[in-house]
């Protein structure tokens, strides 16, 4: 799919200024808008916005639909009744250059715990319808990660709550332990769903008034999901797992010039034979929920879709690994008979064979251009202004490289 020729800003939400400790959702995020209006620019692209894991990184989340509830704003929580005013008063005061994620965790994951009990006992009925409503429309993956992650904080003294380590029977999701555990955990899991009802609830209207101003979002999501997510452990049968529920073969890249060693990523590996059987479903509905967060959608490590280096998990680098072939165009047409045109930009940076290219170019995907690895030398070097296809999104750098200025 090609696109309008249009310029924009790279800007993850947690960048935002404000006293909470990490940006978030809030009047901050609405003046970013403004700015990016002002400037005559008409693309804000963001970094995945799920919710992060013990590393902190938003490609390594605890789910492929969910938000991160650190990104919610407790001033718009205020402004909408989910808390009173006297919640906020009292802030520790946080670093201002940079996020520090364990005293911003504890207190926002307490100041939210009082927003939901306050919609508990103070929630408006049209509120609680609302919340209703999300949760049946979300249900099909809202009730498995809810539960996933009261789970994890249930057992998070033993292994970090990593869901392979849980008792046996749940976590192979025996009907009867899922009935049990889900009573037991009645009241977090509905905390967590409550959590998912702000979240999209604030950026689906900020995203709306971005749109209304003639700006659009472009989203970001990993090709792999994290092992320890609510998507390894609800769908195993779409992974290469052993019978304990641990990987047999992990993702990575092989050795190259900036590593020896390869990168051993870790993340579970598909079973792409599983997935087409059943017309890539899984991956369908999480395209579908990537193009209601956004309106543009980046693949980071696109070339996994023609091949990806497989690894044994018991291996320690990447050194020892083979490629192996990924779906292909089937894929991407299976997606566009499902979901029609496909707005997505393919990342196409590292080892990229004509393969890979071709694979792109059969569906009019751009690919990306970084001006600071365009001037190390390299007189013919891809990423040099004068050798751009035309149909390519170029950065100055990405979240991977220092900031320009």
């Amino acid at each position: 799919m090609r696109f309008e020729r249009a310029a924009g800003i790279l800007l993850h939400p947690t960048s935002f200024p404000g006293r909470y400790g990490i940006g978030d959702f809030g009047n901050a995020a609405y003046q970013f808008v403004d700015f990016l209006v002002a400037s005559k620019q008409s693309l804000w692209q963001i970094l995945p916005l799920g919710p992060t894991g013990y590393g902190d990184s938003p490609y390594q989340a605890f789910s492929a639909f969910a938000g991160n509830p650190l990104l919610i704003s407790p001033d718009r929580l205020v402004r909408d009744g989910y808390l009173p005013e006297t919640a906020v008063r009292n802030v520790p005061t946080f670093p201002q250059h940079a996020v520090d994620f364990g005293p911003v965790i504890e207190y926002k994951t307490a100041l939210l715990q009082q927003a939901h009990e306050h919609f508990l006992t103070h929630g408006s009925d049209e509120q609680k319808a609302a919340y209703q409503q999300f949760c049946a429309e979300q249900s099909s993956w809202l009730d498995d990660f809810a539960l996933f992650m009261a789970l994890k904080n249930h057992h998070v003294d033993h292994e970090g709550g990593v869901w392979n380590t849980w008792p046996r029977e749940i976590a192979l999701r025996e009907p009867a332990a899922m009935t049990s555990w889900g009573a037991k955990l009645a009241n977090e899991v509905d905390r967590h769903k409550f959590l998912q009802f702000l979240f999209f609830q604030q950026w689906l209207s900020l995203k709306a008034y971005a749109n209304d101003r003639g700006i659009q979002i472009i989203g970001d999501i990993p090709i792999f999901v994290a092992f320890d997510s609510a998507d390894v452990w609800a769908n195993p049968d779409l992974f290469y797992l052993d019978e304990t529920g641990g990987s047999t073969v992990i993702a990575g890249v092989p050795p190259d010039y900036f590593s020896e060693t390869g990168q051993r990523w870790g993340n579970p590996l598909y079973r792409w034979d599983k997935m087409a059987d059943n017309g890539y479903v899984w991956w369908a509905a999480r395209l579908q929920m990537c193009f209601t967060q956004a309106d543009i959608v980046r693949i980071d490590h696109f070339r996994g879709f023609d091949a990806y280096w497989e690894i044994p998990a018991d291996e320690p680098t990447a050194v020892v690994g083979q490629w192996v072939k990924g779906p292909g165009q089937a894929f991407f047409q299976a997606m566009r008979d499902q979901l029609g045109e496909l707005p997505l930009i393919a990342e196409d940076l590292g080892v990229i064979t004509p393969e890979v290219t071709a694979l792109r170019d059969a569906f009019d995907f751009p690919g990306m251009k970084i001006l600071q690895f365009a001037f190390g030398g390299e007189r013919n070097s891809n990423f040099l202004p004068h050798t751009f296809d035309k149909n390519s999104v170029v950065y100055t750098g990405t979240h991977d490289n220092e900031t320009v200025l």
